[in-house]
């Protein structure tokens, strides 16, 4: 099965003029899209010991279309290096770096490498990118059930899925974790994990996930940031501004791998559609140049709406996700006054019929409005 991933054109467009920043979670197939833009593509990984030492000393085919350097944010200094490279050489070979941890160099860097990259994330399969495969209902359950991280996906087999994360959240906490961090309690952090996978989807308390663990809360936040440069999960915050005071201000927290979600279908698709729309505001972001941003709204009293997404002149989104109640929720109404011209959407996964409320909530079927999402336009 061969499935074409949407940021490619954008990369190779930009390959022509800077060097390109790959990153996302472990084996979501960075490498295979890195290998399929170019004709001729010279591939070397730093984990590896004989490609380290090439890269070392800047021995490459240089007659290639595409140079593929993997894992260098583990070389100290990696910035600087690759700096000394786009002086010296150019984007000739071109030059596409990836790796499996966050590289957010632009707050944390300087301007090291300043106006000579371009930076993306890849995410897993979604059902919009996997659209080409037709059936909905199908797909949808190979992700529920296997992820989409290509390979587990396109085998298709829940058996070969559970020993696939297995050596999965292997590899990362035990050479990603300890590589990029100084980290020895990796039992705590894997029972971190654990107790995380059964907080999917509601307000987020640093304060007692530290008394469950008998850590601090700074203990906790600083692994909860580091599984998320590892692309294990992500948190979407609360958006407060020109919102009453009695904004929660704690996270939601969700899965790249939905799969590993404790708790039932509803917080799974909920986890299933943050991830989706987590994917497409970057999209907007790092492909389109559209400033953009993903959030949750919830009150005192446990009122809430799950997602806010804000893009730069074009309208608000408010999102509902929903398993199976086509009843709009009251709290568009509470919220909607705070985004004058916003669009309430309440997504149902399991809907008989589409309607538009009066007062502007459009119910709609979850899965084909995933497939064709597309929040660069104006409404959905």
């Amino acid at each position: 099965m061969v499935i074409s991933r949407s940021l490619s054109s954008f990369i190779s467009q930009d390959l022509n003029r800077k060097i390109v920043l790959l990153s996302g979670p472990r084996q979501v197939g960075k490498t295979t899209l890195a290998r399929s833009l170019m004709q001729s593509a010279d591939y070397l990984n730093f984990d590896d010991e004989d490609d380290r030492k090439q890269i070392l000393v800047r021995r490459w085919d240089r007659k290639k279309d595409l140079l593929i350097l993997d894992e260098i944010h583990k070389m100290t200094r990696w910035k600087a290096w690759l700096k000394g490279i786009f002086d010296k050489e150019g984007v000739r070979p071109r030059i596409l770096v990836t790796g499996s941890a966050r590289m957010d160099i632009a707050r944390k860097m300087g301007d090291s490498l300043a106006g000579r990259y371009f930076q993306y994330q890849l995410f897993p399969l979604d059902l919009k990118e996997l659209s080409s495969l037709g059936n909905l209902e199908v797909t949808y359950q190979t992700l529920v059930q296997c992820s989409g991280f290509p390979e587990p996906f396109i085998e298709g087999n829940v058996g070969f899925y559970t020993k696939w994360k297995r050596t999965h959240l292997d590899v990362i906490l035990r050479q990603d974790l300890i590589t990029l961090e100084a980290v020895r309690d990796i039992s705590t952090i894997e029972t971190l994990l654990i107790l995380l996978q059964g907080r999917v989807a509601s307000p987020f308390s640093y304060s007692s996930v530290g008394g469950d663990l008998q850590r601090d809360v700074k203990t906790v936040q600083r692994w909860i940031e580091m599984l998320e440069n590892l692309y294990l999960v992500f948190r979407i915050q609360p958006y407060t501004r020109n919102i009453a005071r009695s904004i929660l201000k704690e996270p939601k927290l969700y899965f790249f791998d939905y799969c590993r979600v404790d708790g039932d279908d509803g917080v799974v698709f909920e986890n299933v559609v943050a991830v989706a729309l987590k994917k497409e505001v970057s999209f907007l972001n790092e492909a389109l140049g559209v400033d953009a941003s993903l959030h949750t709204l919830r009150i005192k009293g446990g009122r809430e709406i799950d997602f806010l997404v804000l893009r730069k002149g074009l309208p608000p989104l408010l999102i509902e996700a929903k398993l199976s109640d086509s009843t709009p929720s009251p709290n568009f109404a509470l919220f909607r006054k705070y985004f004058p011209g916003c669009y309430q959407i309440q997504l149902v996964r399991n809907l008989t019929r589409e309607f538009t409320t009066p007062d502007g909530i459009q119910v709609q079927s979850a899965l084909p409005w995933l497939q064709k999402m597309d929040l660069s336009k104006a409404s959905q």
